[in-house]
């Protein structure tokens, strides 16, 4: 079995992986048909992200198949298409009997804290946390995870009709948020540096008011403008940058709600006094989705309430990550979401 597997910084190469065993009791033989790459993915190339050690084997969007199933698992049969809720938490843990399975202590995500998906044989995977969807196609169930952290976000922040959400970031958590809040009768805005990508919320997502961030400080005159002055009851800042996410507030609304569903790498400072206690702001942290969330999206997908053909604008095959995967995810490339193929050796 070959995998692509992060041996350093910057280097992804391909290397022979052992192929997984029968199952055990609970758990289900797969094998990956696609992978999304995301920016965990990429942070995570780069030496950046702050709980992954080299070397791995990435890959926690994923669209798989399953092969074989071992005992005492249900609700799953073999040849069932499925996404995988990556998130490989303990169900006894306090927080997961809370139905906190985003955020157990003891959390080990695919393809960050264990190795992940990226590779074209079988491996095996609790069968608790396969997401059956035969009527999605794998690249729709590769694209289920990145839809949930989103549509958890959103949940967090509990948007109410006639207000106004600011998305920060229009990377593919960013639109994600953006696909939910459309479901919601608000007043959209979002805010990134990439004029393609600002593009794309205007052409493909009907986002009307976009802003580019620039050096002159014109975002918040901007907002203002779009807003009458009274800012964003809701933003939702999806960058993962530190400088963004410690300046984020000056955009919210008195009595307004942040949430960071990015992951910085730097410790954050903001100036509490002027503008967080003075508009006594709420601020709060998404992390990744719940059980349920994975669910829900498939039901969302299937009934065609959001269409992703957009989203898929690069593609390539598992050998040819070694030569392509820095150039596709830098941001001149133009990808919103690139896939891989792991069927092509």
């Amino acid at each position: 079995m070959k995998a692509i597997q992060f041996a350093s910084p910057r280097e992804a190469r391909l290397v022979d992986a052992e192929p997984s065993a029968s199952p055990g009791p609970g758990e289900a033989l797969v094998r990956t048909h696609r992978m999304g790459i995301c920016g965990t993915d990429v942070s995570a190339f780069l030496g950046r992200f702050p709980f992954f050690e080299f070397p791995r084997i990435p890959g926690h969007e994923l669209g798989v198949e399953v092969l074989a199933l071992g005992s005492e698992v249900t609700g799953v049969a073999v040849g069932d298409r499925c996404s995988i809720e990556p998130y490989l938490n303990d169900p006894k843990s306090p927080a997961s009997r809370r139905g906190l399975t985003n955020c157990c202590p003891d959390l080990q995500v695919l393809g960050v804290h264990c190795d992940g998906g990226l590779r074209d044989g079988s491996y095996t995977v609790p069968a608790r946390k396969l997401h059956v969807g035969n009527r999605l196609s794998y690249d729709e169930l590769a694209l289920v995870e990145p839809l949930a952290i989103g549509y958890h976000a959103v949940e967090r922040g509990a948007p109410t009709p006639g207000t106004t959400a600011l998305v920060i970031g229009a990377g593919p958590i960013g639109l994600a948020c953006l696909e939910f809040l459309k479901l919601h009768d608000i007043e959209l805005v979002v805010m990134d540096l990439s004029p393609q990508r600002l593009e794309f919320c205007r052409e493909q997502l009907g986002i009307e008011h976009t802003i580019a961030v620039s050096d002159d400080g014109d975002q918040l005159a901007e907002l203002e403008s779009i807003t009458g002055g009274q800012l964003a009851d809701l933003v939702i800042d999806a960058t993962g940058s530190a400088r963004s996410m410690s300046t984020c507030f000056e955009f919210a609304a008195f009595g307004g709600r942040v949430i960071y569903v990015g992951v910085a790498s730097h410790d954050l400072q903001f100036s509490h006094a002027p503008i967080f206690h003075r508009r006594e702001l709420c601020l709060m942290a998404s992390r990744n989705a719940r059980s349920a969330d994975f669910g829900n999206i498939i039901q969302i997908l299937t009934e065609k309430t959001i269409d992703l053909t957009p989203w898929m604008t690069h593609r390539l095959g598992i050998e040819e990550v070694p030569e392509r995967f820095a150039s596709i995810t830098h941001p001149d490339s133009g990808a919103i979401k690139a896939i891989i193929d792991t069927t092509t050796l």
